[in-house]
């Protein structure tokens, strides 16, 4: 560039290093000089973002403002709250920007000083209520990869839809079914990751004692903190609820969702491991070389939306595709949801956190389920994608009531790619009873027994919160010629 096309630009130049939405606080803000201000705000936006304080060289010129500032936002601990969180970041400059500003709107007689005592107050004094907000937000937003970066509003948008507090809800459904969620974790097929072997010690050979280890889980006991889920445990409450307490205005609101069991509180589990004898596992076994850990693959998640799935499956079901979500994200495997209902309905969406997969989920979430069931083509699909490259090893999770049939030619297609490409196809039955098209499309079930506690108003579920029918093999008891050898393998004896 002409340096005389340069000189005109100097210092509005530096803007381009600053997201657009810091443009125009930076421009109008009062305080300093233009040249020092538009110099030092990105220097601001970095150290904030790092999860540091800005140095205090940067000043803006205006030392005097600037020191007592930037010692409340340490004080207040917003540079930590910042770290690793642009749109944080950009809120806290905003926001200090804002209230520099009106140090010019002081009457002539009043002294600057305490002026900029009082900015700073008011400074304090809002972000004491924001940083509980972005508290829960973050905490929210934990796991949720790209969203993390999107702008605050831009995040409230979406958040604030009712498909979103129902996504809270059902994630927290899932918490009562942990072999649900192990079960989903455990979907993909992969090869072993390079990982050199460990040899066990060696134990002296009368050491060997023949028993079995028992692992039990106790949820909501002391132990690993698995996330952020609504409650009432007070000794599990977050800080930032905490804080609401001593509020003049906002004791009332958390003494209303104590009520309704709101509150943001750590979700523990306890793990118990128990060596008990008898049985043929040695429990001090003899050196071994420990296999290296396998690579999950990706997860292709079928939900039948037929209207037979209304109500507690339906609740069911959305859990389940938000639960593959997350695990999916975590552990950075790809994940399409498949939604299926009469002939034609077919929905198809990436599961990615990401705004736009964030805006597909919720609308699914959101959907209502009705019609007919036609599985063919969903199945269809999922075995044209096992045959492309980025989906060969993946499995299919099936979640359904059982209320369908499958055509010989669709059974044909998985028995293909089974051969071809080991698919399996895992179920998940919600209801009462299997069905001769559950039974001949899984490779195993996983019925979910207690599926009306899953309901959205518990008052329709039974007392015990437990099927009244004492076996799912209901066709193999009272009409045990009816089942084809497909059928028989699910058969649980």
């Amino acid at each position: 560039m002409d340096p005389r096309l340069a000189a005109v630009d100097r210092p509005y130049d530096r803007l381009d290093a600053l997201p657009r939405e810091l443009w125009l606080p930076t421009l109008i803000s009062a305080v300093g000089r233009s040249e020092a201000r538009l110099e030092h705000v990105h220097g601001w936006l970095c150290a904030l973002e790092a999860g540091e304080l800005p140095a205090a060289a940067l000043d803006f010129a205006d030392p005097e403002a600037l020191r007592p500032l930037r010692q409340a936002i340490g004080e207040l601990g917003l540079h930590d709250l910042a770290r690793g969180v642009p749109a944080a970041a950009q809120q806290v400059l905003r926001t200090a920007l804002w209230h520099l500003d009106r140090l010019i709107d002081r009457p002539a007689d009043a002294p600057r000083d305490a002026a900029i005592a009082e900015m700073v107050e008011a400074f304090r004094a809002e972000w004491t209520l924001l940083r509980a907000d972005w508290e829960h937000l973050l905490a929210l937003l934990q796991d949720l990869g790209e969203l993390a970066t999107l702008r605050r509003d831009a995040l409230h948008g979406r958040l604030a839809r009712h498909e979103w507090h129902e996504a809270q809800q059902l994630a927290a459904l899932l918490t009562r079914n942990p072999a649900l969620v192990a079960l989903i974790a455990a979907l993909g097929r992969g090869l072993p990751r390079e990982a050199p072997p460990q040899p066990a010690p060696s134990v002296p050979g009368r050491a060997r004692v023949l028993g079995h280890l028992v692992e039990t889980r106790l949820p909501d006991a002391p132990g690993e903190i698995l996330g952020v889920r609504p409650g009432r445990n007070l000794a599990r409450m977050l800080p930032s609820e905490a804080a609401q307490l001593r509020h003049p205005l906002l004791h009332k609101l958390w003494r209303a969702r104590l009520a309704e069991a709101r509150l943001m509180v750590w979700d523990e589990e306890a793990v118990l491991f128990d060596q008990r004898p008898g049985g043929a596992t040695p429990l001090r076994a003899a050196p071994q070389v420990e296999q290296p850990p396998m690579e999950r693959g990706p997860m292709l998640v079928c939900i039948d939306t037929s209207g037979s799935m209304r109500g507690a499956p339906e609740q069911l079901a959305k859990a389940v595709v938000l639960q593959a979500a997350r695990t999916a994200h975590r552990e950075r495997r790809p994940c399409r949801l498949i939604a299926f209902g009469g002939a034609g309905e077919l929905l198809m969406h990436e599961l990615a956190l990401t705004p736009t997969g964030l805006d597909a989920l919720l609308d699914f979430i959101g959907q209502a389920f009705d019609g007919g069931t036609d599985l063919a083509a969903p199945l269809a699909h999922a075995v044209t994608a096992v045959h492309q490259a980025p989906w060969r090893q993946a499995d299919l999770l099936l979640v359904s009531d059982g209320e369908f049939g499958c055509t010989p030619a669709t059974l044909a297609l998985l028995d293909t790619a089974r051969q071809h490409h080991g698919l399996r196809v895992q179920g998940v039955l919600v209801g009462d009873r299997e069905t001769m098209g559950l039974l001949e499309v899984c490779d195993a079930i996983h019925w979910v027994r207690d599926w009306r506690r899953y309901a959205p108003d518990p008052r329709s579920a039974y007392a015990d919160g437990h099927s009244p029918v004492h076996s799912k093999s209901l066709t193999a008891l009272y009409f045990p010629n009816a089942l084809s050898e497909r059928a028989k393998r699910n058969l649980q004896v």
